[in-house]
């Protein structure tokens, strides 16, 4: 109807502009020019002044392998597996399913971290995009085990009615280990291998959990592999991807405790954030002091990174808390 309304204004311009002096015909016409381009569902100036869906993949893999790289330390397997899922996503045109990608390790390591990275590159530069990238907080929109049901209904509707709006929707979910049991799998629908459900395609949806459920197992086998003088870079994925899903699966704090989900195969990978080492809260503490406007001190640097190695107790390998604290750290040395 918007467009029909606005050939009809089109064909009447030449009748009501000759009454006009050259000056107002070129403001009139000019305002013509963007109220089309306003009417029009996906001009270029639409979408460079208001929020607009771009359907068509704006998503630049090597902008966000370099920003991945250059600002997430100690990750290079989460970091290969994330880049070769959102590869495989967005190299289709009509992806068989939603992309379901669920990130496991302590806090801090950086689950948070690269999810927002990759909501930072998903649509083009200068295009509001909050309106497309959804943030659950189990915490804050889940918090009362009686009111599951509510809660099902209205995640259900929420998922249908932005996912209508607009393909290309990113959902993220954090805190997954608290969870209500059960909440979870009334999204199961949306994430199987559907063509479109009651005219709508979830395709081209992304879901992404974060969850310190599953951070032990991790850190348990990384280090075993230290232990027996391996490289954490040589930590098998694809094992552990599986150990994953049988823990999260069986471990009553994970909000996929018995989930369908994992039991349907939904869960398209499951992705471990390694427990971050010394040389790693260093690289955090580098860029915290560059953030804060400050320039390196590599003692500081180091006093701030070995007090934060405390895991375990014996070898002191591992930052128990990643790099959480890294920013107050280094407030109260400066």
């Amino acid at each position: 109807m918007k467009l029909m309304n606005a050939a009809v204004f089109f064909i009447l311009v030449p009748t009501f502009t000759p009454a006009l002096d050259p000056l107002s015909t070129s403001v009139f016409m000019g305002g013509a020019a963007v109220a089309w381009q306003l009417l029009s569902p996906h001009s270029w100036l639409k979408c460079s002044l208001l929020e607009c869906c771009n359907i068509e993949d704006t998503l630049n893999l090597s902008v966000i392998k370099m920003d991945l790289d250059r600002k997430v330390f100690g990750q290079h397997l989460a970091v290969q597996i994330v880049l070769r899922a959102l590869s495989a996503n967005t190299h289709s045109k009509r992806p068989r399913k939603p992309l379901v990608m669920s990130f496991h390790g302590w806090t801090g390591t950086g689950k948070t971290f690269v999810s927002s990275i990759i909501a930072e590159n998903l649509y083009q530069l200068n295009i509001p995009r909050q309106r497309f990238v959804h943030h659950f907080n189990t915490v804050l929109h889940f918090p009362h085990l009686s009111h599951v049901h509510l809660y099902k209904e209205q995640l259900q509707n929420w998922i249908r009615g932005n996912v209508s709006a607009c393909p290309r929707s990113l959902f993220i979910f954090s805190e997954m280990d608290q969870m209500p049991h059960g909440l979870i799998d009334s999204i199961m629908p949306f994430l199987g291998y559907h063509e479109e459900i009651d005219g709508v395609y979830y395709g081209k949806a992304i879901f992404i959990f974060l969850n310190n459920a599953g951070g032990d197992k991790v850190a348990e086998i990384a280090l075993d592999y230290w232990r027996r003088q391996k490289r954490r870079e040589d930590v098998p994925v694809k094992k552990l991807q599986y150990l994953l899903s049988e823990e999260i699966f069986r471990n009553r704090d994970s909000g996929f405790f018995h989930s369908q989900l994992i039991h349907k195969n939904l869960i398209d990978y499951f992705i471990p954030f390694l427990p971050l080492e010394y040389k790693h809260v260093k690289e955090c503490v580098r860029q915290e002091l560059h953030v804060q406007g400050h320039p390196e001190d590599e003692d500081l640097i180091a006093e701030i990174a070995l007090a934060m190695t405390d895991y375990p107790s014996e070898e002191r390998l591992y930052s128990s808390k990643g790099c959480k604290t890294v920013a107050s750290r280094v407030s109260l040395s400066i």
